[in-house]
């Protein structure tokens, strides 16, 4: 009887354990120790006869040459098996638990003995194509090895290259200092919660550095503060961390009291303070603060970007005077103007009447009542015209904004339908459409809007939907352009964040950022006016590192208007008759974000 040649037989012990049906069909079985949930992992690669052992594995038995085995053989035909088992528990010894125990009985044998020629067409294709004549020998006993190969005909296909199982765990490696969802089942890992780890390692890099190298010592808090204002301090001009005194005092702004001189300001880097407008009737307005003017210092200190935090310098008791540190375009030196602090009580709406059937309605801010003052004063002017007014001036100049929600009040009054404005963002979150609903107080009477250069934010909101709807005229100069959106994001330690998160957009689909509203009508400072009011003043799109606008190229600054002038040219305007206009792209659909 011919004898197997241990080549063969060697090569199919292996072959063999690799199929064990707990290892090829249990996927629990499959998450090694070490692996990562959720990552798909290869069976273990069955070896061959010139396979090296990997690391923590036993070695395999010395090879002999053909020859000499085939002597072996011969000689000690029982040799083979006592050296197959012996191999056999060297593998089991890096194997999972088997569920079969090492020693089989005589019937399992002979089953498993009666499949031998499939097992055969394997290692043919596998290491010894030269051997298909073996696989006739079903005799053999001497094969304890062979008990487990009831799966045999499925998995060796899969094994026949034991490099490639390896490949399925590349998809392990990408994680270049992202914390993935491999890492944590429970994880969602999207381009909003990633963490840049190598850009956080140069920060603690940087900070240690500075900590333990910077000539006086300093607080750990006081780094990380200033490393928090950093984050935002390059965004746009109206990104800001806020802390707790400077969110009170930022929500006083919109509530109509607080106490200060009255001015609408925009933080600068430097520290220094630009004027946006001074409110109506407040301290700032009547000592002379005017919109464009730059605060330098308080009382002879200049401000540096420390005075930023909390209230800031302006702030204080009632009662109180400062003395302000004023640059302004076309003075020499800077101006000393010394205002007394007060309680201010905006009163964000007022009206009267300019002509018999004519009235004229003054909002300095937008406030959380104003659309509701607005209302009211409307309706007391209508009674004051005899029930019905002839035509309405609406005075924004110099009006900062505030809330959007009252500008959409105020344009919903003397809208009957269609969209008043739109914001878009990043996220939907962010993405808002305000419309008008059925209702005009003044019964479709001419209205006339009166803006300059301080006129921003909901101002132009306000004056952009009446505009694009036909309802309104525009009168005045150039406004200041700041279409975005800045969003309050309270702390949990009372501090807040103040941060851009959509830009606004007209009902026609015109974008107010860095180009504003452009009058229908342009006015120019009366004659006799301080030179410095005819002067171009600063906008948004001269901010440094202000939010780009679909259309700012070329947008020249307009000019502040102070005065009864203006008012009385808006009068005229209102008084020529009003052609019909239609607004062709009052429902034009907002843009898409990019």
């Amino acid at each position: 009887m011919p004898v197997r040649t241990p080549s063969l037989l060697l090569a199919l012990l292996p072959l063999a354990l690799a199929a064990s049906p707990i290892q090829a069909q249990d996927p629990e079985f499959r998450i090694q120790a070490g692996q990562r949930h959720g990552t798909p992992t290869a069976p273990t690669p069955a070896r061959d006869s010139g396979q090296q052992a990997q690391d923590g594995e036993a070695p395999a038995p010395a090879r002999q040459s053909p020859e000499a085995q085939e002597r072996q053989v011969q000689s000690e035909p029982r040799q083979d098996a006592e050296a197959a088992q012996g191999l056999e528990e060297s593998q089991d010894a890096q194997q999972p638990p088997e569920p079969e125990p090492q020693q089989q009985d005589a019937p399992q044998r002979e089953s498993q003995e009666a499949r031998e020629p499939q097992e055969a067409k394997e290692p043919q294709d596998r290491q010894e194509p030269q051997e298909p004549q073996e696989p006739q020998e079903p005799q053999e006993p001497q094969d304890p090895q062979e008990p487990q190969e009831p799966q045999e005909p499925q998995e060796p296909q899969n094994r026949q290259e034991p490099q490639e199982p390896q490949e399925p765990q590349e998809p392990q490696e990408p994680q270049e200092g992202v914390t993935g969802p491999s890492d944590d089942p429970d994880a969602v890992e999207s381009a909003t919660t990633r963490v840049p780890l190598e850009e956080i390692r140069r920060y603690v890099g940087l900070f240690n550095a500075i900590r333990g190298g910077y000539v006086d010592p300093v607080e750990d808090r006081k780094l990380m503060d200033s490393a928090i204002r950093g984050l935002l301090l390059d965004l746009d001009p109206h990104s800001a961390y806020l802390d707790k005194d400077a969110a009170e005092a930022f929500s006083e702004g919109t509530s109509g009291a607080y106490d200060g001189i009255g001015v609408e300001v925009m933080q600068l880097p430097d520290g220094k303070v630009r004027v946006i407008a001074p409110i109506d009737d407040t301290p700032a307005a009547k000592a002379g603060i005017r919109s464009g003017d730059v605060i330098v210092s308080v009382d002879g200190r200049a401000l540096t970007p420390a005075d930023a935090e909390g209230a800031g310098p302006l702030r204080g008791p009632p009662g109180s005077s400062l003395v302000l540190g004023v640059v302004r375009e076309g003075e020499a030196q800077p101006l000393q103007i010394t205002v007394r602090r007060e309680t201010i009580r905006v009163a964000s709406v007022r009206g009267r009447m300019l002509e018999p059937g004519y009235g004229y309605v003054r909002i300095s801010a937008f406030q959380v009542e104003t659309g509701e003052d607005f209302s009211r004063t409307v309706a007391r002017l209508r009674s004051e015209a005899g029930g019905r007014l002839r035509g309405l001036v609406i005075d924004l100049r110099s009006n900062p904004g505030g809330l959007l929600t009252a500008a959409v009040r105020v344009a919903d009054d003397l809208l009957d339908k269609g969209r008043i404005v739109s914001t878009r963002g990043r996220i939907d979150a962010n993405d808002t459409e305000f419309n008008a609903t059925p209702g005009d107080l003044l019964d479709g009477a001419p209205v006339v809007v009166l803006i300059d250069a301080g006129s921003a934010s909901a101002s132009e909101v306000l004056a952009g939907a009446l505009h694009d709807h036909g309802r309104a005229r525009i009168v005045g100069s150039r406004s200041f352009g700041k279409g975005s959106v800045q969003t309050l994001l309270p702390l949990g330690n009372g501090d807040a964040v103040k941060l851009t998160t959509a830009r606004y957009y007209t009902p026609s689909g015109r974008s107010i950022q860095a180009r504003g509203i452009d009058p229908d009508v342009v006015l120019e400072p009366e004659a006799g006016e301080d030179e410095a009011a005819t002067t171009p003043r600063q906008i948004e799109a001269t901010l440094p590192g202000h939010l780009r606008g679909d259309d700012e190229e070329g947008t020249t600054a307009g000019d502040v208007l102070p005065g009864d002038g203006p008012i009385q040219a808006a009068l005229a305007e209102l008084k020529k008759p009003t052609p019909a206009r239609a607004a062709p792209q009052a429902t034009a659909p907002a843009p898409a974000r990019d």
